[in-house]
């Protein structure tokens, strides 16, 4: 029974020293492949506003895509862009596919247990939007309707009633209605051009970004926005958990940004106002 129990003993102590050096043989290893690939690669969306989309030459340009490139400058290095779906990007685990996610994501608690925020860069806000003909005057009055929803953003979280704030000093979220049905998109502007066939033929309202609503209705859809918002919330950088010195830099090179007016300058250039400070 004692050699039996001292082997059970030394199996344990071997798969614990296997864990800990494999947790140390990941450590940096985001980090050292960027720097020793002189690239890296950042996931974005063609079709995200101001946020990054194509423009007429078929280049990525955005609010988004300025502040990638300026942490690859930041990292000495050069900045590729991959384009995978958002929800694949929310659901982490990414396997060296990319190194730093863009597009606003709002650091949820479920999306913190397996994303790393080394820094908040936007705050804006999420609000419900619908056909210029519907009757509805605030988000209220949304209750047992059909509203659209990009999959795995944190507006799907809210129409469903399970979004965790993780940021600090967030204030708990207040849901304004419970629709009757949530039909989930591949990207915003799928939904938006469901809602803008008229009201309640797909879709009554759709809850997304107030950033990419308002460049949607810039461009002529016919669309208006209810007040008061759903929520506020940051849109932070986002990285995998398993490299802190990596996360730490790209923190850090945000920090630089914000304190020399460059995430200022990048906001008013996309947007006409500073979103980059804290609302």
């Amino acid at each position: 029974m004692n050699r039996l129990m001292t082997m059970i003993a030394a199996a344990a102590s071997l798969a614990v020293g296997i864990g800990a050096a494999t947790s140390a043989a990941n450590a940096g290893a985001v980090l050292d492949k960027v720097l020793q690939s002189k690239t890296l690669t950042v996931a974005a969306g063609t079709d995200w506003g101001p946020i990054s989309h194509l423009d007429e030459n078929h280049q990525l340009v955005g609010y988004d895509v300025d502040i990638a490139k300026q942490i690859g400058k930041s990292l000495g290095v050069e900045v590729k862009f991959v384009t995978p779906g958002w929800d694949i990007i929310t659901a982490g685990n990414w396997q060296g596919r990319w190194d730093v996610a863009m597009g606003q994501m709002t650091p949820t608690k479920a999306r913190a247990e397996v994303i790393d925020f080394p820094a908040v860069y936007i705050w804006g806000a999420a609000v419900a939007i619908v056909h210029k003909d519907s009757k509805a005057t605030k988000p209220a009055d949304l209750e047992g309707k059909v509203v659209g929803v990009s999959a795995g953003s944190d507006t799907e979280a809210y129409v469903n009633h399970k979004l965790t704030p993780a940021w600090v000093n967030a204030s708990p979220v207040e849901y304004q209605f419970k629709p009757g049905q949530v039909k989930t998109y591949g990207s915003a502007n799928i939904a938006f051009d469901d809602l803008r066939l008229g009201d309640g033929v797909r879709l009554d309202a759709i809850a997304n970004d107030e950033f990419q609503t308002d460049d949607a209705i810039k461009a002529g859809y016919p669309f208006r926005i209810l007040e008061p918002a759903l929520f506020y919330a940051p849109g932070a950088i986002a990285v995998s958990k398993d490299d802190k010195e990596f996360s730490d830099k790209i923190a850090a090179a945000m920090k630089e940004m914000k304190d020399n007016g460059t995430l200022t300058k990048l906001s008013i250039k996309w947007y006409g106002k500073d979103y980059s400070v804290q609302k």
